[in-house]
């Protein structure tokens, strides 16, 4: 009788050793006399103990910062480069029999593979096409890990690190193209100012009052500010009749300069 009920204690502790209690996002790969004899899990499972072994894996994202890596890049500029990568078990079974430390291993491919990515690029894709090369590393770290089970989710460069002389260097070629746009929008203004008003100058040319009325539009425009200056306004008509005048004088003395000239020939 004593015997039997230290066998049923004795089966009763074995039995409550051997429950585990699996979480949502966890499974286990259970070994029975060392060989893989599957996945398990969530839930409430049976691993007998010295019969079976279990490993516990994660499915949940990890985040898994990538230290600064020194690359150079495709035009010969050293940077200093930082990322992050998201990645999850996406295979158990892989992730526990296929490879010892899952997280070490993507640790190191996901540093080659940024330094090599790096030197495929020029700086200033680097700094302008950063979705570009963060899909690139994603899909280059992925393929690589796809056998060990995991699912690489994504990649993304956080910093950027360049020489001080080329940080020097670049913002001078940045305010070099800022006055290169101011000078071209300037020349631009200028241009259609031009043209503006060339096309005023026409319509008052072709409208004989236009001028007149613009002259009475200065005078209200002077007299609105004032100041101390006299504006003594002369009609166009008297304009017109001053430069006729003109051009007659200078008709007439032509004239008599060709006379003088030919009495001169004529006299012995």
């Amino acid at each position: 009788m004593e015997l039997l009920l230290v066998f049923l204690f004795f089966l009763f502790g074995y039995t409550l050793s051997s429950i585990r209690v699996i979480k949502e996002y966890e499974k286990i790969v259970v070994f029975t006399l060392g060989r893989a004899d599957g996945v398990r899990g969530p839930g409430l499972q049976l691993v007998f103990p010295l019969l079976q072994q279990s490993k516990k894996v994660d499915l949940r994202v990890l985040t898994m910062p990538i230290p600064m890596q020194e690359a150079i890049t495709k035009d010969n500029v050293s940077v200093k480069t930082a990322a992050v990568c998201f990645f999850q078990v996406d295979d158990a079974f892989k992730a526990v029999t296929k490879i010892e430390d899952p997280l070490a291993a993507t640790m190191q491919i996901a540093q080659t593979t940024l330094r090599s990515i790096l030197g495929q690029h020029e700086l200033d894709e680097l700094l302008t096409e950063r979705d570009a090369i963060n899909a690139k590393l994603s899909a280059v770290i992925d393929r690589q890990t796809e056998g060990w089970g995991i699912k690489v989710m994504a990649v993304e460069v956080k910093d950027v690190e360049i020489p001080q002389s080329m940080q020097r260097a670049m913002a001078k070629q940045a305010e070099a193209e800022r006055e290169r746009r101011a000078k071209i929008v300037a020349a631009e203004g200028e241009m259609q100012a031009a043209e503006k008003l060339a096309q005023a100058a026409e319509v008052i040319s072709a409208t004989p009052g236009a001028m007149q009325l613009r002259q009475l539009q200065t005078m209200v425009e002077v007299s609105a500010e004032k100041n101390s200056t006299l504006i003594f306004p002369i009609p166009i008509e008297f304009m017109d009749m001053a430069r006729g005048a003109a051009k007659l004088f200078q008709e007439d003395k032509g004239e008599k300069i060709k006379i003088k000239e030919k009495q001169k020939e004529e006299a012995p």
